[in-house]
């Protein structure tokens, strides 16, 4: 068994009350009993009971953060950013992967509430708020990053996907493109829904035609396979598409895939830009044009903002979002 705090005490001849106090800088106790105290305690080898002391000071140093998919090389860029800011802000973070499973989603939300964690960052499974229920029950500082659900009272990081997806469309218009395709994540999804509508807004901008056959948006479809899938079906199309914008750069990789196995090049034949500029994308094989997501700022500046938050308990920043710039990052495949 370690060293406890009882144990100090007996070997000073103090009370274990006092020897509390000197270890938590508490103003009652001299300095020089403080010195003695930490004195004795570093060389009796004492570890201090962080739950314990979180317990007391209704603090723990901890911050929850769920993500969706740790296999997208783009979560674990945000998860850098939350872990080094958090580090560097005296935090400690709890990692969980959702698997974009809402009942996995709610038992570490569960879990993490039991640790008594300061706050939760996090990109939510999905926008409906039943699995939330203990998160807006207990009130803890909560930041969505990448996501952002209207009718919930959180703070959210994300990127502005609408002037991204028009970015993109824009530039494949500039090309010389018309028929112009989209594959999408399902309808369900906020950041989708905002890259379908920067994609829709670009062509209409142009007096082109926003053509139903060219979309194809099927409900959580965020890996290659999808994109894979998705594509094939664009091929089958009397008039394919000769530029696909994707939702994501792991659809875009899927989708290159469909086209290279149909015979047809990219992109003298159908050009693509996916989105997030994962580090997959800038391979020399790969050269995906794609949107580029500040990813390591987003996590850093949700982190900071949940700390804020959590320090000055103020409810302010209630339902707010913050919206990073996006670029275009032009490669290869278009």
């Amino acid at each position: 068994m370690g060293v406890t705090i009882k144990d100090i005490a007996k070997e000073i001849g103090v009370s274990y009350a006092t020897v509390s106090r000197a270890l938590n800088d508490h103003p009652d106790v001299n300095d020089d009993t403080k010195k003695k105290v930490l004195r004795i305690s570093k060389e009796m080898g004492y570890k201090p009971n962080d739950i314990a002391r979180g317990l007391v000071r209704q603090e723990t140093n901890t911050i929850g953060l769920l993500i969706p998919d740790i296999t997208n090389p783009f979560y674990p860029q945000v998860a850098r950013g939350v872990e080094e800011a958090a580090a560097a802000a005296g935090y400690n973070v709890f990692l969980c992967n959702t698997n974009w499973n809402k009942e996995r989603e709610k038992h570490y939300i569960d879990a993490l509430l039991q640790k008594q964690v300061d706050g939760l960052i996090m990109t939510p499974s999905s926008e409906e708020l039943e699995h939330l229920t203990a998160v807006l029950k207990s009130r803890v500082e909560t930041v969505f990053v990448s996501s952002f659900i209207k009718h919930a009272d959180f703070t959210s990081v994300i990127v502005d996907n609408v002037r991204g997806a028009e970015m993109a469309v824009e530039y494949l218009i500039e090309k010389g493109h018309q028929n112009i395709g989209f594959i999408g994540a399902g309808e369900g999804r906020f950041a989708n829904k905002e890259r379908l509508k920067g994609y829709k807004q670009a062509l209409e901008n142009h007096g082109l035609e926003v053509k139903a056959e060219n979309v194809r948006d099927q409900q959580g479809s965020y890996k290659r396979k999808s994109g894979y899938f998705l594509m094939n079906e664009l091929l089958k199309l009397p008039e394919t598409p000769t530029a696909i914008f994707c939702y994501n750069d792991l659809l875009a990789l899927g989708a290159i895939q469909a086209i290279k196995e149909n015979g047809r090049e990219v992109p003298q034949d159908i050009a693509v830009i996916g989105f997030d500029d994962i580090s997959f994308a800038s391979l020399p094989e790969i050269q995906l044009t794609t949107v580029s997501q500040p990813k390591y700022d987003m996590g850093k500046i949700a982190l900071e903002t949940l700390v804020d938050k959590i320090k000055t308990k103020s409810k302010q920043a209630v339902n707010r979002r913050i919206i990073l710039d996006p670029s275009l990052i032009i490669r290869q495949t278009s």
